[in-house]
């Protein structure tokens, strides 16, 4: 029995050769990662299905997610709660996790412990998914959007504040071809191949760029002074924020600022893009914006961080918020090729072919084999070239043939871990608590 035992943990790992990280993203909670070979792995939190692995544990370690095994997976996206996938060859696009607003695209509002590709995007040609909250979207090789979820806001464009269980196209957006979306908690934005940037959804604190406060049903065009002479190539929501890049490499922000998410060196909130002074002189390659932190990455590798820094998110060796950026460092002072911003945690893909994480770690979403927060970055061994162990990553163990792809709620809640925080109030029923300043309506809906 001892060496069968044996055995069958052996082959539940992922041996050499190595495969280098392709891609990168955090939710609220949890992360994923492709590999090369189209290996997906994913760690952290998994009470909703998030991670993939057919229950609801959480895993400390990257773990590969063999349901998609064979499926060819080309690029992965966390919303807070819930995942996606490509495949590029089977042109289907898969989903699981939290399904309240029908998030996961599949007609319902069932949760998902495992991907289940989402019928009513086959056949379709996908260059982008971006997820947010509860609500997705995703672009068309053609520049066409669908989107689908959460819609109390109108943050998927459709013209109504009604919930979509299933994709839709965006009307609004017929005869202009869209390059890129993004989706924060309520709303998105997105731009279009001939640089005009787009705001809809929930605009409380100018995150739609423009100029007020109010909601959008449907997209409308952002025309500011500082836009009519620039084109937009890149967007990125945080929860509450929006951040832009144009084709000369400046950064733009706006939106909600209490924390210095927007890094004008103030807490103020902006109604209208305001280009980020501070990083006058850098060409901004890749953006990504957290719960209430935000990130930037320069065409010479250097990786900047601002906002909420209570988790250590911002990555700068303190627990300081910033309102201004200020520089991440690693070690051999590696340049940073790839960025994504959680909630309360980072990721980064250095040309080294390492991968660091930083800020919360409580439900293992930094991927250290531990729960512990971080203030600088700290290399995933398992899925670094660096990494001292090797690249041994083990398997979720899925057992396709069962047909089980939800797990029951006696299973899953018989213990709520109480993980209540100085400065936070506990959420009976799930999950990590709910901050003190978050406006009561935020909060999740309790499962009971």
């Amino acid at each position: 029995m001892a060496e069968a035992s044996a055995a069958s943990e052996a082959a539940s790992t992922t041996a050499a050769p190595f495969r280098p990280v392709l891609l990168i993203s955090a939710g609220a909670s949890h992360s994923v990662a492709l590999l090369s070979g189209n290996i997906v792995c994913s760690w952290g939190r998994g009470e909703d299905g998030q991670l993939g692995h057919g229950d609801a544990e959480d895993r400390l370690s990257p773990t590969q997610l063999s349901a998609l095994d064979g499926h060819e997976i080309v690029s992965v996206t966390c919303g807070a709660d819930h995942t996606t996938a490509y495949s590029e060859s089977c042109m289907q696009v898969y989903s699981w996790g939290w399904g309240d607003f029908g998030r996961l695209g599949h007609g319902n509002s069932s949760d998902l412990f495992t991907p289940l590709p989402i019928k009513a995007l086959h056949s379709l040609r996908v260059k982008q998914i971006a997820c947010g909250d509860s609500h997705c979207l995703a672009v068309t090789v053609e520049g066409e959007v669908q989107s689908w979820g959460r819609n109390q806001n109108g943050q998927l464009g459709l013209g109504t504040t009604e919930d979509s269980l299933v994709p839709q196209k965006l009307q609004a957006f017929e005869g202009v071809s869209i390059k890129m979306v993004a989706a924060g908690a309520e709303h998105s934005v997105a731009v279009a191949e001939d640089g005009e940037l787009y705001g809809w959804g929930w605009g409380r604190y100018g995150n739609l760029g423009l100029g007020d406060r109010n909601d959008r049903l449907i997209p409308e065009k952002v025309a500011t002074v500082d836009l009519q002479r620039e084109k937009m190539v890149m967007v990125a929501c945080g929860w509450r924020h929006t951040i832009s890049v144009s084709s000369s490499g400046r950064l733009y922000s706006y939106g909600w600022s209490k924390y210095g998410q927007l890094g004008h060196g103030d807490f103020k909130d902006h109604l209208v893009p305001c280009q980020l002074e501070a990083l006058r002189e850098s060409f901004i390659s890749q953006i990504s914006g957290g719960w209430r932190h935000t990130m930037a990455l320069t065409s010479d590798g250097k990786l900047y961080g601002w906002g909420w820094n209570k988790f250590g998110q911002v990555g700068v060796g303190d627990n300081v918020d910033h309102c201004s950026p200020v520089q991440v460092k690693f070690p051999l002072d590696q340049k940073v090729v790839q960025i994504s911003c959680g909630w309360r945690h980072t990721l980064a893909v250095t040309e080294r072919q390492n991968v660091f994480s930083w800020g919360r770690g409580t439900n293992g979403q930094l991927g250290h084999g531990e729960s512990s927060d971080r203030n600088s970055p700290k290399i995933i061994e398992p899925l670094s070239l660096d990494g001292s162990r090797g690249q041994n990553i083990a398997s979720s163990k899925y057992d396709p043939s069962s047909g089980k792809t939800w797990v029951s709620p006696s299973e899953r809640y018989a213990v709520v871990p109480d993980d209540t925080v100085q400065g936070q109030t506990s959420v009976t029923g799930r999950g990590n608590g709910s901050e003190v300043s978050v406006p009561e309506g935020d909060v999740k809906r309790i499962r009971v």
